[in-house]
């Protein structure tokens, strides 16, 4: 399809997607177990990211280098050919905007394999795409177990391109079928995102937001806030400000009006909870923790959200992903020590910087390796516009925005000798 087409069909999906947006929201959300609040937001974010690239894809091209005289070279932007895409099961609609819509957008056909825990709102989508125009054959939705499934997909060998979002361990597998073949990989792998709060932060903004940055999903997500670094002056009042939150949270069904809903499976509900026996059995103090919907239905793969603290720095808590509702206090002295523990991860997906000087923040937000830091705020609103990967083993890669665009592309250069 020429660009302009492309991007008439893509705003079609993007149509379809606000038409049927009740519909998916609540398919989602029985799928998973998220609050219908939540995939809600989910659906109206995935419905962006085709808007976003229906717009976008027909203003998309190359340049003109300049040369000496005689010779004129061009470069094209080229589609890549077969894209497989890999998504988890804790955002499956945002997911498959994020893949889908920027690989259509630069002519690539997709193989897309949601989680098998996770399908049902891509399928309806990938029917969907049929209503828009998508032609038969451009988007396929291949469903499975990962190592069956996912395995022969990524060592398939009319592969051109993978996206995967998942574990780091599943993520070497990945690679290692995509070196196979020789075909391009960007990976999403996870985080463990540090907000670090200086003395003068403003704790009325900071803590709903920091707090909401670990509850959303039940804590299932890789940009989760799951560090709370704060400055040692302050320590007594942002504990103090957090366990009166905390004790308004409220964990439910995804149909309720509670703050957050039940994890995704008994094995990662026994999980989580097994973290967090480990770390009142390590003596972690308990600062606040969330309670339970009293009509909430039973049984029910419930945790309520935990803030530890303050945790040792060479502890699981501080190192570790938890995927789950689960917020670890550390402490920090000054500007250099504060960098130094954000930094004290094997990861680097995300971080937020709350103070009120300027310098300050400019200063950390430079020196901090992730792929998005935020100060003063968190999350952007689904962030569609601004590119996203991570730094370290969260992973390599750029997705969302412009950049996508270029990783499903590949630069052709063509020189012309004009004499």
């Amino acid at each position: 399809m020429e660009p302009k087409e492309r991007g008439r069909v893509l705003a079609r999906m993007a149509a379809l997607i606000l038409r049927e947006h009740e519909a998916l929201a609540q398919l989602d959300a029985r799928d998973v177990g998220k609050l219908v609040k939540s995939t809600r937001f989910d659906v109206t974010i995935l419905a962006r990211y085709f808007e976003y690239y229906s717009g976008i894809v027909d203003k998309f091209g190359g340049d003109q280098i300049p040369l000496e005289s005689g010779l004129t070279a061009l470069t094209f932007r080229e589609p890549l050919g077969v894209v497989a895409g890999i998504i988890p099961w804790n955002s499956p609609t945002q997911m498959f905007g994020r893949v889908c819509s920027p690989a259509l957008a630069m002519g690539n056909t997709v193989v897309l394999k949601p989680a098998e825990d996770a399908c049902l709102a891509v399928l309806r989508l990938a029917e969907l795409a049929l209503e828009a125009g998508i032609p038969p054959g451009a988007l396929n939705v291949v469903t499975g177990d990962g190592p069956v499934t996912g395995g022969a997909l990524t060592c398939h060998p009319m592969l051109d391109f993978i996206s995967f979002t998942g574990s780091p361990q599943t993520a070497t597998l990945v690679q290692r079928a995509a070196a196979e073949h020789h075909v391009g990989v960007t990976l999403e792998l996870g985080g463990k995102s540090p907000h670090i709060v200086f003395a003068d932060a403003d704790l009325g903004k900071a803590v709903p937001i920091i707090t909401n940055s670990i509850i959303v999903n039940s804590g299932q997500t890789c940009v989760a806030g799951s560090r709370l670094l704060v400055q040692e002056s302050r320590l007594e009042e942002v504990a103090a400000a957090f366990a009166r939150h905390f004790e308004t949270i409220v964990a439910g069904s995804h149909e309720s009006d509670a703050d957050l809903g039940p994890l995704i499976t008994l094995k990662a509900c026994n999980r989580v909870n097994g973290i967090i026996a480990q770390a009142k059995a390590d003596g972690i103090p308990v600062i606040a923790q969330g309670t339970l919907d009293k009509n909430r239905p039973k049984p029910g793969y419930y945790v309520v959200p935990h803030l530890f603290g303050p945790v040792p720095r060479d502890h699981l808590l501080a190192r570790d992903e938890v995927f789950g509702p689960v917020l670890s206090l550390l402490t920090f002295k000054d500007e250099e020590d504060a960098i130094a523990l954000a930094e004290d991860t094997n990861f680097g997906l995300a971080a937020a910087v709350w103070t009120q000087d300027v310098g300050r923040a400019f200063r950390v937000a430079r020196k901090i390796r992730a792929g998005q830091v935020y100060v003063n705020g968190y999350g952007a609103g689904g962030g569609v516009e601004l590119p996203f990967g991570g730094f370290k083993k969260s992973g390599f890669g750029r997705e969302k925005g412009l950049e996508a665009l270029h990783e499903f592309s590949a630069t052709k250069t063509v020189i012309f000798s004009h004499g």
